[in-house]
């Protein structure tokens, strides 16, 4: 039996704090579909597809075909940037996409401009911003992006909204007290909190405002139990954290495999060179180690060394992040994994990933937006685990539970959830029926 999901009617505005490369990398992409210059490669929601019954059924179709998504004709845009530069401007700053498709979606680029943002130095120290709210407290500040999120959806018409975080990772923060629950979250809003981050100050809003909210980056974000609750009693989706692109993708891809087959690993090193803005925030110890904390705790849950000591209890973890200005966007991630194998004999596998930063978070920004959106519509409400898939650090539904970061497994629970939602028959290739 199927769930019932809301139409996607109207216009979805999806709002983005920092338009810099990532969001406006995602913005042309969509007006670039939208126009016919390219299409949308790398998202799940417009090119993948889903198998739907048996083998022999032969039904397998796309996934956008499949649940209500909203049309992309009929997505809007709007954010916040520390900048006062347009989309366009932004954009041609960046440096991700070439100046000659940028000029050909420059009418539509231009109109969009940044709303100015919260932001405090203390968390993001490599910055300087000059767009900037003034208030006296984080609680007016909030109050300002309420009223931002309110104007731009009256202006745009917009019938929903989502949102995705898209700015810097923050200093590194660990869970406190003022974290606890609403009441003291929003007492600490009141008295300028330092435990409370800017990102937090977004996702209080977006949740107070019942606006489905991902984080992008590792910063804790909505990942506390006060805005976890409140999503909750709000009827609002959120999920997060970081952005799966890289050499995290990579990781989650070749972890399994290697666990699967039962091959040891004594130890994985990962190096990265970045010359983004996202390169120069993470130049600051404070902010990488938010980074890393991120970043490393993907191998310990695919390997699980306390069920397989022999094959990972010693297996030697390392992550580096270099900041190098010449690779601007393109993005290099190099790992040296030493493995071992049959009667312990010693094996490498060496990753050189020469990828693009934006160019494969652009599509993972959109998607989310769709999804948080369909599962606002399909009444779900609080962490969305079965977005797990899209992140480095993905949130769990309680703090007991470890986060699943199999990429696989979570194909598997992201598809089967929206086999659920329209009330076709979950797979789970455990029949031995040759037509499963």
């Amino acid at each position: 039996m199927s769930v019932n999901i809301a139409n996607p009617e109207g216009k979805l505005g999806i709002l983005l704090p920092g338009l810099g490369a990532v969001a406006t990398t995602v913005i042309a992409g969509v007006h670039a579909v939208n126009k016919g210059i390219s299409k949308p490669i790398g998202s799940t929601t417009q090119m993948g597809t889903i198998r739907l019954g048996k083998r022999t059924e032969n039904r397998s179709p796309l996934i956008k075909d499949f649940v209500p998504l909203y049309d992309l004709k009929n997505v809007v845009f709007g954010g916040w940037d520390l900048f006062e530069d347009n989309v366009y401007e932004a954009a041609v700053h960046a440096g991700v996409i070439d100046k000659t498709t940028l000029d050909q979606l420059k009418s539509e680029l231009e109109q969009i401009k940044p709303m100015k943002a919260v932001f405090d130095k203390n968390y993001v120290k490599k910055l300087e911003g000059s767009y900037i709210k003034q208030a006296d407290t984080k609680m007016q500040l909030a109050e300002a992006l309420i009223q931002d999120i309110r104007d731009f959806k009256a202006k745009n018409s917009c019938e929903r909204l989502a949102m995705v975080w898209c700015g810097s990772t923050e200093i590194y923060l660990e869970e406190s007290d003022v974290h606890q629950t609403i009441e003291k979250f929003e007492e600490g809003l009141r008295n300028n909190d330092p435990n409370i981050a800017p990102s937090m100050i977004y996702a209080y809003a977006a949740i107070k405002e019942g606006v489905p909210y991902a984080n992008g980056a590792p910063n804790l974000s909505a990942d506390i139990p006060a805005l976890v609750k409140l999503a909750k009693d709000n009827n609002v989706p959120i999920c997060g954290k970081d952005f799966k692109t890289g050499q995290t993708l990579m990781k989650t891809i070749i972890a399994p495999g290697m666990k699967t087959r039962s091959l040891g690993i004594a130890g994985w090193f990962s190096t990265n060179i970045l010359g983004n803005r996202d390169g120069e925030v993470l130049d600051d110890p404070d902010n990488f180690k938010t980074k890393e904390v991120s970043k490393l705790g993907v191998l310990e849950q695919i390997l699980e060394p306390e069920k397989n000591p022999d094959l990972y209890k010693d297996l030697y973890h390392k992550v580096r992040i270099n900041y190098y200005p010449p690779h601007g966007d393109n993005k290099e991630g190099w790992d040296n994994i030493d493995i071992f194998g049959w009667m312990g004999y010693k094996m490498q596998i060496k990753v050189d990933f020469l990828c693009r930063d934006s160019i494969l978070a652009a599509p993972l920004v959109l998607d989310l937006a769709l999804f948080l959106d369909l599962a606002a519509r399909s009444n779900m409400s609080g962490v969305q685990e079965w977005l797990s898939f899209y992140f480095k650090s993905p949130q769990a539904k309680t703090k007991n539970l470890m986060s699943m970061h199999d990429i696989f497994k979570q194909e598997m629970k992201l598809k089967n959830t929206l086999r659920y939602l329209k009330g076709e028959e979950l797979i789970t290739h455990l029949g031995l029926d040759y037509e499963d």
